[in-house]
């Protein structure tokens, strides 16, 4: 088992023909299970063509139906890729997992808000991944995203993120000492998100094949608060958390469109607190996470 994806998961790519989506296409293509995996692009302009191999669609739904995939990742640029997340909602995909970074706050608020709009009234909830994530992979099965393949390695560490490039990091670590990952998850550092923390730790939780999970935030948000109040009620597996931007000055954006401090509890310390209050093993040394994490184990 896994979280959201595995081994038999058929994939959409929007904006497969453009620079970005070829690249990274053709490297999940020949990761694990890719091959067989990423079964359809979606290009208006391009239906009926195709590229390695894969059948371009003129829309999300038709590209459904013919091949029966469940699951889009999206590298249209930002002017459309809320479009694009809307399309794959509106096609009733289990989750659409977005990588484009940039996408305005206000196309996202719209997007978001339409999307509840269809839940509220019975329409069936197709998760969101990102925007601005690295996507996810589950070892040795599947990647959707951009993250390098090669620094991962089965096993049963749950492993989420708000920052790709950490998130890779973290299971570089674990798998130089030997532990491997049951997935991986880059949930993306926009202020309007899909997943948050709390979700993917419920999913990790929830996975007979998770036996201990890393939980990495950052300052801005009360998202990595709110899963630690719902970790301290509900977790039954051993969690090690850090948070990035100790040092960061109040009121100043770092990076990321969500990585602000605005007031109180959203500071690296305030959320280091909560988390340890939760029963996480925290640290402020992002070169510890899986030295303490085999500890626990």
């Amino acid at each position: 088992m896994s979280i959201y994806i595995n081994k038999d998961t058929k994939v959409i790519t929007q904006g497969i023909t453009g620079k970005t989506g070829q690249f990274h296409t053709e490297k999940c293509q020949e990761y694990a299970n890719g091959k067989n995996a990423f079964v359809a692009g979606v290009n208006p302009k391009k239906a009926g063509e195709s590229i390695f191999g894969i059948p371009i669609f003129g829309s999300v739904k038709e590209a459904a139906s013919q091949t029966g995939a469940t699951v889009s990742v999206i590298y249209v640029p930002p002017p459309g890729a809320a479009a694009a997340i809307w399309e794959a909602v509106e096609a009733d995909l289990d989750m659409a997992i977005c990588i484009t970074e940039g996408i305005p706050v206000k196309d996202m608020l719209e997007v978001r808000n339409k999307m509840k709009a269809k839940e509220a009234a019975g329409g069936k909830k197709t998760l969101l991944l990102g925007p601005n994530c690295p996507g996810l992979i589950t070892p040795d099965e599947i990647k959707i995203g951009i993250m390098p393949g090669h620094i991962h390695r089965k096993g049963r560490i749950g492993v989420v993120s708000r920052s790709g490039t950490l998130t890779y990091e973290a299971v570089a670590q674990l798998t130089e000492i030997g532990l491997g990952q049951s997935s991986a998850v880059g949930i993306g550092g926009d202020p309007i998100n899909g997943l948050k923390h709390i979700d993917v730790m419920k999913a990790f939780n929830d996975d007979p094949d998770t036996d201990a999970v890393i939980m990495i935030g950052e300052i801005g948000g009360p998202d990595e608060a709110d899963a630690a109040r719902w970790c301290k009620l509900n977790m039954k597996k051993p969690v090690v958390g850090f948070i990035a931007g100790v040092t960061a000055p109040p009121g100043k954006r770092m990076g990321h469109a969500g990585a602000l401090i605005s007031g109180g509890a959203d500071t690296a310390d305030a959320k280091l607190a909560i988390m340890e209050e939760s029963g996480f093993t925290v640290t402020r040394n992002f070169s510890e996470l899986a030295k303490l994490l085999k500890a626990k184990l």
